[in-house]
């Protein structure tokens, strides 16, 4: 049988494949999310970048992407696989305990976006009817960006989470509504709205209660025959056929991708089929970014920037303070509410399905429904910067509160030991300290490990140690010792470098990830490194030592003194490493 290939297809997919192993490792280097890189890789590979120069440069054909509409179901199925591993992640106890924030914050926040940006766009000129599409369409945010940006844990992650979780629960009354809307509409459309509901709601428990007795069991299969293959195709299929039944129902496919992840979160192999379906997930996540990228055309943003800038700020400013203020009567800290306000800004993937139906239902013009989906793609583009800017927002706020509450003094002795970094190490660091009656003051730069350690007695300074204002103020001149704990190598050699040209007699132990980092430390003039992987070692050596009956005297005075065996073969690799640099920056003439 002979096999036909279709070169289009052939050609899309290198495209997509030669971005997916070229975007994501060289933006990686530069520390800058795969997000804007995919992005404009759409731009560039799109109808309205190379793509428009094909006919003048046939080669150029193999470089782009000629048929945008066919890469849109894999750009669907990765928003539905996206949901299914934030269901893995979660429990229905935690969503349970999540309702007041997912029905009340996030209702309220949809809402009252949507009613402040439908009545603005009514009295620009916008039918009411139309306004109150554009309104709920603008007012959604995006769960394909927004999540793997903060995740679903932590302050801002998880009011997140909630709000876009109401967004997606939302999304097909809202479409069904404007529907209803429609003037050619008839008086069926709100009964339609409440057969939804009932077909959703008796789906979703049937799901429910037929996951939790098959899943085990398909899955458990699956396991015995030992076959990575057919695990990956169990989790696919459970996937696709939980989507296709909330399809069914009238609800979204993600629904149905969210619930999945749910019930096999709670079997034994959530951890087998998270790691299986990975690839998957971010290819997907690839090609939905790429397809934002190529709705963008740079000659119809140029000839109407003005109008667009205005918009995009508009929507963003409206949507960043109500979720802000709706946050902060959750009780929520004002740089958490700050830093929510902005990532949820900018529209969402899902803005375009509802604008495509607003304008299929004669709500707005096609030309008002193509100018918000260059602004919602614009919008999309930008949540990366605008995380990045909501997370120097909340430092600042969060810094202004600690101030605000009474931040901790150095005395005019000095500091004693000052610990830098107060998570796990640094905070047994100082645990020691207290137990030998040593004075010590910690730095942190983590607000929620700050306040806690402050209502449990510890000195602890809130702060961003990368600033030379708060190196400072620590007063290191007059320390009895520094001790650098944070989990960030690079953070750490230079703090090192900056503090020993400060304080030439400082004693610094530094923990180091490995030797190899360590002896980077020792170059950068720290006392003492300890590789978090030489010590394990010894300590595991101490304990089946100890277990094999040998006696504890013995066992200690040998760990000793084969870590300061090792701390020496370190110390003497690292002055290796320095004395060649010395020669030749002695043999090389300095310049007149």
């Amino acid at each position: 049988m002979a096999l036909r290939l279709d070169n289009q297809s052939f050609s899309d997919a290198l495209v997509i494949l030669g971005a997916a192993g070229l975007v994501i490792p060289a933006f990686a280097r530069f520390k800058v999310s795969p997000v804007i890189g995919f992005i404009l890789v759409g731009l560039l590979v799109g109808p309205a970048g190379l793509g428009a120069l094909t006919g003048a440069a046939p080669w150029l054909y193999y470089l782009t992407i000629s048929n945008p509409e066919s890469i849109e179901p894999f750009a669907e199925f990765g928003i539905i696989l996206l949901l299914f591993s934030i269901g893995l992640e979660l429990s229905f106890k935690r969503l349970w305990s999540m309702k007041r924030l997912v029905f009340g914050t996030g209702a309220a926040e949809l809402i009252g976006s949507a009613l402040i940006i439908g009545v603005a766009l009514h009295f620009i000129g916008q039918g009411w009817a139309g306004a109150i599409g554009l309104g709920f369409a603008l007012a959604l945010s995006s769960t394909a960006l927004v999540l793997p940006l903060v995740g679903t844990t932590g302050a801002v992650g998880r009011g997140a989470f909630a709000m876009l979780l109401f967004e997606d629960l939302a999304l097909v009354p809202i479409i069904f509504v404007l529907g209803a809307l429609a003037p050619t509409a008839s008086a069926d459309g709100w009964v339609d709205i409440a057969g939804v509901a009932l077909r959703g709601g008796l789906t979703v428990v049937a799901m429910y209660v037929g996951g939790r007795v098959v899943l085990p069991r398909l899955f458990g299969q699956a396991a015995r025959t030992k076959s990575p293959e057919l695990f990956l195709a169990a989790s696919l299929l459970v996937v696709i056929v939980a989507s296709v039944a909330t399809t069914a129902a009238g609800l979204s496919p993600i629904v149905g991708a969210l619930l999945a992840g749910l019930l096999i979160a709670e079997t034994e192999y959530h951890s087998e089929v998270e790691v299986i379906t990975a690839p998957f997930k971010g290819l997907a996540l690839g090609v939905f970014l790429i397809s934002v990228g190529m709705s963008l055309d740079l000659r119809l943003i140029a000839q109407n920037w003005p109008s667009l800038l205005l918009a995009v700020t508009g929507v963003v400013a409206v949507k960043a303070v109500v979720t802000f203020l709706f946050l902060r009567v959750a009780n929520s800290r004002r740089g958490v509410a700050a830093e929510t306000g902005l990532l949820m800004g900018s529209p969402s993937e899902t803005t375009l399905i509802v604008l495509a139906t607003a304008a299929q239902a004669q709500l707005i013009m096609p030309s008002t429904a193509s100018f918000w989906q260059t602004v919602t793609a614009i919008g999309l583009t930008i949540t990366p910067l605008l995380a990045k800017l909501g997370r120097t927002v909340s430092r600042q706020l969060e810094s202004r509160a600690v101030a605000d509450t009474g931040d901790i003094e150095i005395d005019d002795d000095g500091p004693g030991t000052v610990v830098i970094g107060f998570g796990r190490v640094g905070r047994m660091v100082a645990d020691m300290l207290a137990v030998h009656g040593q004075k010590y003051v910690a730095v942190e730069a983590d607000i929620d490990s700050v306040e806690a350690a402050r209502r449990q007695g510890h000195p602890v300074l809130f702060g961003d140690v990368s600033r030379a204002e708060l190196v400072d103020r620590l007063k290191l001149q007059t320390a009895k010792a520094l001790i650098l704990t944070m989990d960030d190598p690079v953070l750490t050699v230079r703090l090192a470098r900056r503090v020993r040209a400060l304080a030439p007699d400082l004693p610094i132990v530094a923990r180091a990830r490995d030797t190899a980092h360590a002896a980077e430390l020792y170059r950068a003039g720290v006392t003492d490194a300890v590789p978090e992987t030489l010590e394990s070692s010894l300590q595991l050596a101490e304990a089946v030592l100890v277990d094999l009956g040998v006696a504890m005297g013995p066992v200690i005075a040998s760990i000793h003194e084969k870590r300061d065996e090792l701390r020496q073969e370190i110390k003497k690799a690292a002055d290796m490493l320095v004395e060649p640099r010395i020669r030749k920056a002695k043999r090389t003439p300095r310049s007149v």
